[in-house]
């Protein structure tokens, strides 16, 4: 069974740690709170869609500084920050450093409930693309060195006649290599199989001995 999706809370004010975990478990979501940057990294992250509500001031180090930190952690939870109005040209950093928003305080509770669905849905998408790319190379990792030669030519455009020629293979041959890489890949199109080619880079296996 899926772990549940995690709201995980950074704010030293717990007035306002309380109110929004209450916000959030009050329309389904599974929170985690912390007083500071410090606690947050200490704490467990279950491996599962998540992200983050961070504010922009924080004892010891700012959210901004923190934002940085976890890109060079590769800690890749969408961030939403949260300012008072003082800290808004801040916050607009914040967002060209990939933040999704950003809320002033005091916020509306649907501004946070539609910026944490977006967070959310934003770290499904992704997690969704790492799953899917994971699951081409272990396919193409089946494939044999003249499956993966074949495979990179036909997807850089050459026809089963030219692939014959660049490799010294007979046309039948190529067309038998070329439908094993189909079938191992699970393509269905030609076009399947080039963007799975483009995925993987494996235009660079056109180069692998045999």
């Amino acid at each position: 069974m899926n772990e549940p999706a995690i709201v995980h809370i950074v704010d030293d004010d717990e007035s306002l740690r309380l109110a929004v975990d209450g916000l959030l478990r009050s329309v389904g979501h599974a929170t985690r709170s912390y007083a500071s940057a410090g606690d947050f990294l200490r704490g467990t992250r279950p491996d599962t869609e998540s992200c983050l509500l961070l504010d922009i001031r924080l004892p010891g180090v700012s959210g901004l500084d923190f934002q940085a930190q976890l890109v060079s952690l590769g800690i890749r939870l969408p961030v939403i920050l949260m300012t008072g109005h003082g800290d808004i040209p801040m916050s607009v950093r914040g967002m060209k450093a990939g933040a999704i928003d950003f809320l002033t305080k005091p916020f509306r509770d649907q501004d946070l409930i539609d910026a944490v669905a977006v967070a959310l849905e934003r770290d499904r998408l992704r997690r969704e693309r790492e799953r899917e790319a994971a699951s081409v190379e272990q396919r193409y990792a089946t494939l044999t060195p003249r499956e993966r030669q074949v495979m990179a030519l036909v997807t850089a455009g050459l026809l089963n006649k030219q692939v014959a020629g660049e490799l010294g293979l007979s046309e039948i041959t190529v067309k038998i290599h070329r439908g094993a890489a189909m079938r191992k890949m699970k393509a269905r199109t030609l076009p399947d199989l080039v963007r799975m080619a483009e995925a993987l880079g494996a235009g660079t296996a056109a180069n692998t001995s045999v």
